[in-house]
């Protein structure tokens, strides 16, 4: 599931608007450690990248521990449209819900990285 997220990511970043890297700040970092059962984080950048989540370790100590992960990630694509994907991680797999603003679609690759 990790390497299905990373690549994901790959394709978001590659979707993304070419940018000097050295143009682009943090104006958002957040992390909380909630222990031994969750976590979140969320971050954004000044070109309008954002990636939010949170954890829950769900049946603790039970033969049955999962963790549950919920979020969402963001990204402007060169045509100006922010495209957002959003997603809950559980038992149940990795499952993506994609959207868009007005006037784009949703670039193939990243489709294709989402639900391929």
């Amino acid at each position: 599931m990790k390497s299905f997220v990373i690549f994901a990511l790959i394709a978001a970043a590659y979707a993304a608007p070419l940018l000097n890297p050295q143009d682009v700040q943090i104006v958002r970092y957040d992390v909380n450690n909630g222990g031994l059962d969750s976590y979140s984080f969320a971050w954004e950048t000044s070109d309008g990248s954002k990636h939010e989540e949170q954890g829950q370790l769900k049946n603790l100590g039970t033969e049955n521990e999962a963790i549950a992960v919920q979020g969402q990630y963001a990204w402007v694509g060169p045509d100006g449209v922010t495209y957002i994907v959003r997603y809950i991680a559980d038992e149940n797999g990795f499952q993506p819900t994609i959207e868009q603003g007005p006037g784009g679609a949703v670039p193939s690759a990243v489709v294709a990285s989402l639900l391929g």
